[in-house]
């Protein structure tokens, strides 16, 4: 145990042959359970947890029967946390990206009743992203500004950094089922995080990059995601200031939404010279400043809630 709480380490792998004995022989003695989750990979990924779960009898070996995705394999792990009565979950990827030294800043800020969910964070410094491509960077870089936007939670940044503690409390509470099974599950766990006003904290931990190869292809990715992000910020909307509580935030969203684009339409109808139509403008004026006021005191709203980053 540590700090007298059981935590649990969820280590999702797929293709992992030549680093998850790495990963798993690295995670500290205080974990009282590793949920090692082998997501129908073809190689001998299951093969190897499987031996060195024979070795260290805390590790417990997960076979999804078909590949489902990273998102539920941790999903998997998380579960099985909860019937064995874990206090904390971390999750660590299979390919050996996060080191372990790092889990009691992660766990460290639920304890301490600071936070709900704490997740890795390599853009605070600059120090921190070394290793990381510019491609990768760009692509976090956007990603960031729409999670903002779906979730939420505008404090955060790295919203696709993996490596994360969560208390059982909150995965007593989210449904499990619901997360997107793919590569976009952290971005949507986010968004079902903030419904139920959790608290999420980002902790500065540096990039770490070695032998792995990242499986995201992120031109076909970034789409994807773009698109679950937009629905995750209708849903979060309608669910947190509409169906459990009522809150004016909601009405002035959908006044802008609503507003913006018919300021446009009608400016561009006709003639095409959008400031020819003397209502156009007043509307997309109008249509903005309820987009941003509700956006303002969404912001507010979110960042009382939210943990302290550090």
């Amino acid at each position: 145990m540590y700090k007298n709480k059981k935590i649990s380490v969820v280590v999702p792998a797929y293709n992992e042959e030549m680093l998850i004995e790495n990963t798993l022989r690295s995670i500290p003695d205080y974990i009282d359970k590793i949920y090692a989750v082998d997501d129908d990979s073809p190689d001998n990924t299951f093969k190897l947890i499987e031996e060195i779960a024979d070795e260290d009898r805390r590790i417990i070996p997960l076979k999804q029967e078909v590949n489902k995705g990273v998102g539920a394999a941790i999903i998997t792990g998380y579960k099985k946390s909860l019937e064995d009565g874990i206090d904390i979950a971390v999750v660590m990827a299979g390919d050996n990206q996060m080191d372990p030294v790092y889990i009691p800043s992660l766990i460290d800020p639920i304890i301490e009743n600071k936070a709900d969910y704490t997740k890795g964070n390599r853009l605070l410094k600059a120090a921190h992203m070394r290793g990381m491509s510019y491609w990768r960077r760009l692509g976090n870089s956007l990603l960031t500004l729409l999670t903002k936007f779906s979730s939420g939670y505008w404090n955060i940044m790295d919203p696709q950094n993996g490596y994360t503690a969560i208390s059982r409390k909150a995965l007593e509470t989210i449904d499990l089922d619901s997360i997107y099974p793919s590569y976009g599950y952290c971005n949507d766990l986010l968004m079902k995080l903030n419904v139920f006003s959790f608290r999420v904290m980002d902790i500065s931990i540096p990039a770490r990059y070695g032998k792995e190869k990242s499986k995201i292809r992120y031109s076909s990715y970034i789409i994807k995601v773009s698109w679950l992000l937009l629905g995750n910020f209708f849903y979060r909307i309608k669910m947190k200031y509409l169906f459990l509580s009522l809150n004016p935030i909601a009405f002035f969203y959908l006044a802008g939404i609503l507003l913006i684009p018919i300021g446009l339409i009608l400016g561009i109808s006709e003639n095409n010279i959008f400031f020819e139509n003397v209502f156009s403008f007043p509307i997309l004026l109008i249509g903005l400043q309820f987009f941003l006021i509700a956006m303002l005191f969404d912001i507010q709203m979110n960042n009382r809630k939210s943990g302290r980053n550090r």
